[in-house]
């Protein structure tokens, strides 16, 4: 990524909205979904606290700060494992917790401490603020649906427990897609789930290699969500935005409307 130039030689920025190719009208709205809309940094963070400090393992593991760190550490190496299809998405959380844990824990007492942390993080799921207006706003004029890398029965029950699984016509995930994020082949059965052609849908994911850079070299326009704000330019074919409350006046102008859903 090259870093903004600031100064009076600097380029103007190019605020051309995203659209299709040769003027493609975007028909659909596809979205990532954790830490998007659902800030599952967030979540994670409270509900393994919470389960820690209950477990009496916080000083076991160094602390707060220490503990998630080998908690991040072992999600993204299991998770990793998941979605190479080496582990099943049970088995993947079972190796989260024997990972974290550095114990030959059995399948029975896998399950049992990671359902544990599951309750607690599940009390701590909460929609990011900017979440629900912004697919309020986009509900009249453009379908909207959800690719997700993590399992659909998963997606599924997380949207409807946040009460927003009825913005979506459709909720398409790697475990059914047969294919994740950042391959071209999980955006294009995704676009083609829809009945569209990967130029008429807008890809928003917080991840610029996966989602941004992915949904890009697939064809699809690309939006990424920067929630830090790093203040970079992103690469070409790819828009920024620092909150979701900048998308609606993105995509004015560029938003087909009136295409008839293909998913009942």
């Amino acid at each position: 990524m090259t870093a903004r130039t600031e100064g009076p030689h600097a380029p103007a920025p190019d605020r051309t909205p995203p659209g299709g190719a040769a003027g493609t009208p975007l028909r659909a709205v596809l979205w990532d979904l954790d830490d998007t809309l659902f800030d599952y940094t967030g979540s994670d963070r409270a509900g393994v606290l919470r389960h820690l400090r209950t477990e009496g393992l916080l000083d076991t593991y160094g602390g707060e700060e220490a503990a998630l760190a080998r908690w991040r550490h072992a999600m993204e190496t299991e998770f990793a494992r998941f979605l190479a299809g080496e582990l099943g998405f049970l088995d993947h959380r079972r190796a989260r917790a024997r990972t974290f844990l550095g114990l030959p824990l059995s399948d029975a007492e896998a399950d049992a401490w990671f359902g544990r942390y599951v309750a607690h993080y599940e009390a701590c799921w909460a929609l990011f603020p900017d979440a629900p207006p912004v697919l309020e706003a986009l509900a009249p004029l453009v379908r909207q649906a959800v690719l997700s890398n993590s399992t659909t029965a998963n997606q599924e029950r997380k949207l409807a427990a946040l009460g927003i699984r009825g913005r979506f016509e459709a909720v398409l995930c790697a475990d059914e897609l047969g294919h994740a994020k950042p391959a071209a082949e999980a955006f294009g059965r995704a676009c083609k789930a829809l009945g569209l052609t990967p130029a008429e849908v807008v890809y928003v994911g917080d991840k610029l290699d996966i989602d941004a850079l992915g949904a890009r070299d697939a064809g699809l326009a690309a939006v990424w969500l920067d929630r830090t704000d790093t203040g970079e330019e992103p690469p070409t074919g790819v828009r920024r935005i620092a909150g979701l409350a900048e998308l609606p006046e993105l995509l004015r102008g560029v938003i087909g409307f009136g295409a008839p859903s293909t998913i009942r």
